[in-house]
């Protein structure tokens, strides 16, 4: 095999965006897109248009489908990405996988644990690659404060903070979708839709999962949705250290200030839009529980230090992502994000919100899989059916990180 024939589940908001941007852009090396599939005729419409208005469009020979199946069945695909509302994410994987065909999941890895857990138990049983779009992991700033802290050039971690308020969004946006924002379609709100790519990363930059969790989420604070637009967790780890998790899509002006503390330093990236990100060091000349054991000033502090940190530079996002994936199905290159992790985000996501239906009551993760999903049937139940919306793929090149 010399290329990786692609196609893609769904081609919404994201699927378009790797349709038109990536694929039809010449962005993805060594892999081509054959095939996209939509349940809605109108969508494959505007795609066809689209490509019409190209000349030297790369998608003329794009085969359409309506039925995922038909497409998984017709020999036509080496690898797929799913670009569907939750639910479905570890349906469509599962899918793919029992077929052989490699396949890329867009977050979260599912709604709820217990069919993520069934997703990555048949990923370990396939000869498949299965990927996770994880694309934040390729920001050089989250690289390298992962890497420094793995290195313990903070020490024993004390405190991790994450802000991630500059998700602001209108009621338009809601509106654009019958699934958005409703217990039957999307299975949760800011946790579940913005943001993974940070309860992912507040895990993997870290290199631990919090112990216990204290969710206060509310539902239709700024918008009228039923699900949660405004969530702050309070997390406690083995180690002793403490955390928290603040966002929401009702506030602007926002704010994106991740901020890791250990006894040697502090890590701070801050970014004032999705292109202007920058990560500052303090770093201290003695350990801090050190000195407090040996000083003889009431007062005292170790010294310290602040630089900004030069990086390698690299953010390729959703395109490194599949490049790097499409050079693994070809054995060029090693993984980079196995999408069996995407079960840490989703037990996250879980316990924040499971501990938000019952007050703030602290809960010790994983939560009972079980029980998560008999209070979340239980709402999907009573979930609102939105009615006469027209759907409408949107420009969301702005809404994440470009490469730099």
């Amino acid at each position: 095999m010399e290329q990786v024939r692609y196609g893609i589940i769904g081609i919404g908001t994201q699927g378009s965006h790797y349709m038109h941007a990536l694929f039809d852009g010449g962005k993805i090396r060594d892999g081509v897109l054959v095939a996209a599939c939509d349940v809605n005729p109108a969508k494959i419409e505007a795609a066809k248009a689209a490509i019409a208005t190209k000349e030297d469009s790369l998608l003329k020979e794009l085969v359409y489908f309506t039925d995922y199946e038909e497409m998984l069945d017709s020999g036509l695909c080496d690898a797929v990405l799913v670009e569907v509302p939750h639910y479905d994410h570890p349906k469509l994987v599962m899918a793919c996988l029992s077929r052989g065909i490699h396949v890329i999941c867009e977050k979260p890895a599912g709604v709820y644990a217990k069919q993520v857990k069934e997703m990555n138990a048949l990923a370990e049983r396939s000869n498949a690659l299965f990927g996770m779009m994880f694309n934040q992991r390729t920001n050089c700033l989250y690289r390298k404060m992962r890497e420094m802290i793995a290195e313990g050039r903070l020490g024993q971690i004390q405190r991790v903070t994450w802000v991630i308020t500059n998700w602001y969004r209108t009621q338009a946006y809601y509106d654009n979708g019958a699934w958005r924002a409703t217990w039957a379609g999307e299975g949760g709100g800011v946790l579940f839709n913005q943001s993974p790519h940070q309860l992912d990363l507040v895990s993997w930059v870290v290199g631990m999962q919090p112990k216990t969790v204290n969710g206060f989420c509310h539902y239709g604070k700024w918008h009228d949705i039923e699900v949660e637009d405004d969530v702050t967790a309070y997390f406690e780890y083995e180690n002793g250290a403490t955390g928290t998790f603040i966002t929401s899509t009702g506030q602007h002006p926002g704010t994106n200030r991740f901020e890791v503390v250990g006894t040697k330093g502090k890590l701070v990236c801050e970014a004032t839009s999705w292109t202007d990100e920058h990560l500052y060091f303090t770093e201290n000349d003695a350990d801090s529980i050190a000195f407090s054991k040996t000083s003889e000033s009431s007062f005292g502090a170790p010294k310290s230090t602040t630089v900004e940190l030069e990086t390698d530079g690299k953010n390729e996002q959703h395109a490194g992502i599949i490049n790097n994936f499409t050079a693994a199905v070809l054995g060029k290159e090693e993984l980079f994000v196995a999408g069996t992790e995407g079960i840490k985000g989703v037990e996250l996501m879980n316990a924040i919100q499971y501990s938000g239906w019952l007050g703030g009551t602290r809960v010790t993760l994983p939560v009972d899989e079980d029980a998560y999903l008999a209070k979340l049937n239980e709402f999907r139940a009573i979930s609102r059916h939105k009615e006469q919306v027209t759907e409408k793929i949107v420009d969301s090149s702005g809404s994440f990180g470009g490469a730099k």
